[in-house]
């Protein structure tokens, strides 16, 4: 069990117009106002959160915070948000999760940014030190939480993602020619895929998460990238998950 606080809370948003979402925020017990947490932002965030997955992410930053392994991280856990009055059949529970996450623009980065954080961590001493923020996902959520930082590399400097989308769903697949052909941004990453990830229509997975490796390899990025045998599920990110967070916000 954790042992911080957790507060559930609904959020209306403006910029995706008629949507609502459940986020989470927990604040760890080592939390003390007179010093700025790091800040991690998680997409899926019910994902992380569950005692029936494997992730479990709050009992993941308590040890690492008891072990002093990172500084005091606060985290906000994100789900995609759903239509709170469907217009028509097709917009069913699932239907807004693609589009926030996959779309290759800078708009869910300013719901985060302008809308849900300042909501979410009002009151609270948070970094504004990008170096000592980052971005969480899985698959979906995983290319997202690349795309937030590749538009708010001023708010965001960190990446975790787990069997990242980096296919040609919403344009996402061109992630690896644009990351050869701009100059390089202050983005560090940790990320991994396994043999076994999905091959579909869309694109293959592994090999999407490889060209990201080989393009950020090229431009010089700081990146680790984990390559396993299983599938597209949490059960390898969950393996390296502490390891993976104690990288991302350790100076190398």
């Amino acid at each position: 069990m954790h042992t911080g606080e957790l507060t559930k809370r609904v959020f209306h948003s403006d910029i995706y117009q008629g949507t609502i979402r459940d986020y989470w925020l927990y604040i760890p017990e080592q939390y003390n106002p007179d010093t700025a947490a790091n800040l991690m932002v998680i997409q899926d965030g019910l994902y992380y959160l569950d005692d029936q997955k494997p992730m479990r992410l709050p009992q993941v930053i308590d040890r690492l915070i008891a072990k002093q392994d990172i500084p005091t991280t606060v985290c906000v856990f994100v789900n995609p948000g759903v239509f709170e009055s469907p217009a028509k059949p097709e917009h069913h529970p699932d239907s807004q999760r693609s589009f926030e996450y996959d779309t290759l623009s800078d708009q869910y980065t300013r719901f985060i940014v302008n809308e849900l954080l300042p909501q979410a961590l009002e009151g609270l001493n948070i970094s504004q030190d990008p170096d000592k923020r980052a971005t969480v996902g899985f698959s979906s959520g995983g290319i997202c939480a690349w795309t937030m930082a590749w538009y708010r590399s001023d708010l965001f400097g960190k990446v975790l993602s787990h069997c990242g989308s980096f296919v040609d769903i919403r344009g996402g697949g061109k992630y690896p020619y644009l990351i050869r052909n701009q100059s390089a941004k202050p983005i560090k990453i940790f990320f991994q895929s396994g043999e076994q990830d999905l091959n579909t229509r869309y694109g293959d997975w592994a090999l999407g998460n490889k060209q990201m490796q080989s393009a950020l390899a090229f431009k010089g990025y700081e990146h680790k990238f984990e390559f396993g045998d299983q599938g597209h599920s949490l059960g390898h990110g969950a393996q390296v998950l502490e390891s993976s967070i104690k990288w991302l916000f350790t100076d190398n």
